[in-house]
């Protein structure tokens, strides 16, 4: 569709392959809406997602075992969410943009914003130094893993404080959101090994990570925040389906992040870190891309599966770093990959890249960029959790079974 939101009755009836009097039937009956353009009330346009909305119901009157297998794959939507909606130039959450609440409001107030729908709901455990549920023994674990990577203290510790979190059994969403407060709260400490401060999540992980930056939090906070929730990803979807068994956050979270770190998924960005090693050494950009090509391999941090063009969140990222570190060598070097990308290849750069360089930017202990996806992302998670408690039915879609038939039917009488 040419307009991420809106199209003309033309552009409408075209998606639909109906005329434009048919179209106008359509929104008499009101299957899709549409709304005046500018002072002249004669001229309309009509909203994108019903339009599309119906082009699937009627596909699927006509095909419905290929609708419900193009769904499992970026086709039609599988569930309904009012979380997160994706434009080809901009992502929401609860209808707000997530590209202006990265740069004016804080991941705390977006999380508050996903769970609650309220960003001025205050969940005080987020902040709050003795908000984190890590006893002595869950401590003494962790100084026993030398050199463990955050996301694997994740999963390993996730289980232990659920022991000692008996209320998070309790799904109705205020006791869910104060649970989810908790393991974020958890999360964040992990990170940046060491108690809560009270100062908020992205100032206490950029005291940790790069004291010395003065930009560190605000990027940091940033970057959280437009990786907080991307719809009905493998992640989310995971998330979502065991949230539909009942299970408790924190095997809600500990789930999403094991299908989180697939390299298709979050581990892109160390692939992405990987490729800036290899081309930060190499006097031509461009001809290294091409060689990688030549080889049959891809180029990780471009392209995505939803977005046409550049990915906005990455978009926005990289431009507050030219911001902030307009000047700095690895800033540069992404603008030449991107630039050589754009020679060599149609693909266009998406969030994974932006993170990479900014973990590059804020020297990021290894797997930086990888862990500060993952805890902006726990915000998405706990939200889908929370909305799929309250409807209250499991996710058991079913197979189209394809493999050899029995020789006969067995009747037991």
């Amino acid at each position: 569709m040419k307009n991420a939101r809106y199209l003309t009755a033309r552009e409408a009836a075209g998606e639909l392959n109906i005329s434009v009097d048919s179209l106008y039937a359509y929104v008499s009956r009101g299957l899709i809406r549409s709304e005046a353009t500018g002072h002249n009330r004669r001229s309309r346009r009509y909203y994108a997602e019903d339009v599309r909305k119906l082009r699937t119901r009627k596909r699927g009157r006509r095909d419905p075992e290929t609708v419900a297998e193009d769904a499992l794959h970026a086709g039609a939507p599988v569930l309904e969410s009012a979380i997160t909606l994706i434009t080809d130039d901009c992502v929401y959450y609860r209808g707000r943009s997530a590209l202006v609440l990265a740069r004016q409001r804080s991941i705390e107030q977006v999380a508050a914003l996903i769970w609650t729908c309220n960003p001025e709901t205050k969940i005080p455990a987020l902040v709050s130094p003795d908000a984190s549920p890590i006893s002595a023994s869950i401590h003494a674990t962790v100084r026993q893993l030398p050199d463990i990577r955050p996301l694997e203290a994740f999963q390993i510790l996730l289980p232990l404080a659920a022991r000692e979190d008996l209320s998070a059994y309790d799904l109705r969403t205020e006791s869910a959101v104060r649970t989810g407060s908790r393991i974020l709260c958890l999360l964040s400490t992990l990170a940046a090994g060491k108690e809560a401060t009270g100062t908020g999540i992205a100032s206490m992980l950029g005291d940790a990570w790069a004291p010395d930056d003065d930009h560190a939090e605000f990027l940091i906070n940033a970057a959280l925040i437009l990786c907080a929730d991307h719809e009905l990803n493998a992640s989310a979807f995971t998330a979502r389906c065991a949230a539909s068994t009942c299970a408790t956050l924190y095997a809600v979270v500990t789930a999403a992040l094991s299908a989180f770190q697939g390299h298709r998924h979050g581990g892109a960005s160390e692939q992405v870190e990987a490729l800036f090693k290899e081309l930060e050494s190499r006097p031509d950009v461009k001809q290294a891309m091409r060689d990688r090509l030549k080889r049959g391999e891809a180029l990780p941090g471009f392209g995505h599966v939803i977005y046409r063009e550049v990915d906005p969140r990455g978009k926005l990222l990289l431009r507050m770093l030219q911001e902030t570190h307009g000047e700095h060598p690895d800033v540069r070097l992404a603008a030449a990959i991107i630039q050589a990308a754009a020679d060599v290849t149609s693909l266009s750069y998406n969030v994974d890249l932006a993170l990479a360089t900014l973990a590059r930017v804020l020297n990021l202990p290894p797997g930086g960029a990888m862990t500060l996806f993952a805890m902006g992302r726990t915000v998405g998670w706990i939200g889908h959790a929370i909305e799929q408690y309250r409807i209250g039915r499991i996710i058991r879609p079913r197979a189209r079974y394809v493999g050899e038939l029995p020789e006969e039917t067995t009747s037991i009488g």
